[in-house]
């Protein structure tokens, strides 16, 4: 397999050029990628994507604010070690710490059999050194258990890929150790794409004036959480699914569903005022 040019998209997600460049000679160099965008640009899709087309396994880390960088490699579990020395009921043997150490989701990609893909989902939740500690052990591509002195090195160099929302700045040297690209929001042509893929069978019409509806309501400026892809197509499905629903109801300014499009009460409520207000097109 040529790694540039390994991965071509996969199933249910349309790919871009230059994003299929990027990720390409991201596995060639060895080196993460990091992908910013807003929340619904594919983002988190583009690893379980490789995942699928490479035939890799995929590991997910969702980063959480309170994370610490050694959770994501292994765990010691003391509690149940305490138990077991106390209740004597195990068939492990408490003298032995390595029996009691679980790894976590980085250990586990280090540890497989076979090469994985490595999501490190929402990196900007973590703080500065989490990021910095957390690059040091992927570029060494080994980390040390403390309690039993003991070094675990990869068998394999995953494919890392990292995303960010881009709700903080990452520090220098993280992103000097990274590939990098920006997701854009689709524009309409590439979206009837996507949605072709989800709904190979859709009436054009539809899709044409769905779509149109869909960024005259993401354009409005009252809106604080714009609804993303993922949206989109769950209000197409909402729409074929309803048995009453006409078409020429759309074409005329109607917006059935619109809790499927906005999650949020302040933007529902808007988009509700709004539609009734003025006519979108």
């Amino acid at each position: 397999m040529n790694a540039l040019n390994a991965f071509e998209g996969a199933s249910r997600y349309v790919l871009d050029a230059e994003l299929a460049k990027i990720v390409n000679i991201s596995m060639a160099l060895e080196m993460p990628l990091l992908l910013k965008g807003e929340p619904g640009t594919g983002k988190t899709m583009l690893a379980h994507a490789i995942a699928e087309n490479l035939q890799m396994p995929l590991i997910v880390l969702n980063v959480k604010s309170s994370m610490k960088l050694v959770d994501a490699l292994y765990q010691y579990d003391t509690l149940t070690r305490l138990n077991d020395s106390r209740f004597g009921d195990t068939a492990r043997d408490v003298s032995s710490i390595e029996d009691y150490i679980k790894m976590g989701k980085i250990g586990r990609a280090f540890t497989a059999d076979s090469r994985c893909v490595l999501l490190i989902d929402e990196i900007d939740k973590a703080d500065t050194d989490f990021q910095d500690d957390m690059l040091d052990v992927l570029d060494q591509m080994e980390f040390d258990i403390i309690e039993i002195d003991k070094t675990v090195k990869a068998q394999h160099r995953p494919v890392i890929i990292i995303t960010s929302n881009a709700k903080k700045d990452l520090s220098d040297p993280f992103l000097g150790r990274c590939n990098f690209h920006h997701i854009a929001f689709p524009a309409p042509a590439f979206m009837r794409q996507i949605i072709q893929v989800h709904f190979p069978d859709i009436d054009r019409k539809l899709m044409d004036q769905a779509v149109q509806t869909f960024y005259a309501l993401r354009e409005l400026d009252t809106i604080e959480k714009r609804p993303a892809t993922r949206e989109l197509i769950n209000w197409i499905r909402a729409l074929q699914a309803d048995p009453d629903f006409k078409l020429k109801d759309l074409k005329n300014g109607a917006v059935p569903y619109l809790g499927v499009l906005f999650k949020k009460s302040q933007d529902f409520t808007r988009a509700a005022r709004e539609t009734q207000r003025r006519r979108l097109f």
